[in-house]
């Protein structure tokens, strides 16, 4: 039987505007990372907030056309949108509307259900700062024997209180079997370089911490094994590095489900197809996540454009 993992976080409507006009995407990190793992051949459901709205319906046949999984979250200011320009490397900058930034998950039976049946439960993109949440989301995670994953990936135009969002966001990567940070969470939650931050994320007790450094590649630190890896070199440019991190996550959760880590090159056959996912994602608009196979011919999965 297939392994299912449950992704917490967020879904929203990502609404890119640049030179080219405005496009819009379905995205959020965690629905980033619940699609790419059905993409590598997992099981997903997502639980998140959407709205009973136009844009709720957008997000929820999104992922009914790639098998995920939705239980959602109500939200009286409807679904969350973040609107995003781009920088000249084709990095993201977001400003979020009010739903975004009062986002709310609630965990009642059907959740806390499928969190204890689930082989792994990934968490992205949540709101640590909101002390009730954070709380009712590690109780919900000790009702279950799953796997524990988080990428914290907090976001300045959602971020209330800095302190309460480290203090949530540590208790339970304490005992995750992976923790995932880049630069930015280094910058923004810590004001230290993201190479402190592994490693207290590893004093910490976290059993494998995955540190992405955008173009620089990645390094995965578990136990005695330190692996580095470049981004793989692979044809075309770089168009968008939305949702690169959430590829090297989805693709490092998915190689923990097909099997126990042991050893370096374990290890660093996992980072590699992590930045094999994460340098796929970045050679098309938006936060799909795509594999160096998609490079080989004509792409005609546009669906969520």
């Amino acid at each position: 039987m297939t392994k299912r993992v449950v992704v917490v976080g967020d879904a929203l409507i990502d609404e890119l505007r640049d030179e080219n006009g405005v496009r819009e995407f379905i995205g959020g990190a965690a629905l980033n990372v619940a699609v790419g793992l059905t993409r590598l051949g997992a099981a997903a459901t997502l639980i998140a907030m959407v709205g009973d709205d136009e844009a709720g319906s957008h997000i929820r046949a999104y992922l009914a056309d790639y098998g995920v999984d939705l239980i959602a979250s109500p939200s009286v200011r409807g679904s969350a949108r973040a609107v995003s320009t781009r920088g000249a490397a084709g990095e993201p900058m977001y400003e979020f509307n009010d739903a975004a930034r009062a986002r709310s998950i609630r965990f009642g039976e059907a959740e806390r259900a499928a969190m204890a049946d689930a082989a792994m439960v990934a968490v992205s993109s949540f709101p640590f700062d909101d002390g009730a949440q954070a709380s009712a989301l590690s109780d919900a995670i000790r009702g279950g024997s799953a796997q524990l994953a988080i990428d914290p990936n907090p976001r300045a135009g959602m971020l209330t209180d800095r302190v309460e969002f480290v203090r949530g966001f540590e208790e339970l990567a304490a005992g995750a079997s992976l923790v995932k940070v880049g630069e930015d969470d280094a910058t923004l939650l810590y004001a230290e370089p993201l190479d402190a931050l592994r490693a207290r994320l590893v004093d910490l007790g976290a059993a494998a911490v995955l540190a992405t450094q955008g173009a620089s590649g990645a390094t995965i630190e578990a136990g005695a094994v330190v692996a580095t890896r470049p981004v793989s070199d692979l044809p075309g440019r770089v168009v968008d590095t939305m949702g690169a991190g959430d590829a090297a996550f989805a693709a490092t959760v998915a190689c923990l489900l097909d099997g126990s880590p042991v050893g370096e090159a374990w290890w660093g056959a996992a980072l590699e197809r992590a930045m094999d996912a994460a340098a796929a994602t970045c050679r098309f608009e938006g936060a799909l996540l795509r594999l160096p196979e998609s490079l080989s011919g004509i792409d005609l999965d546009r669906i969520g454009t």
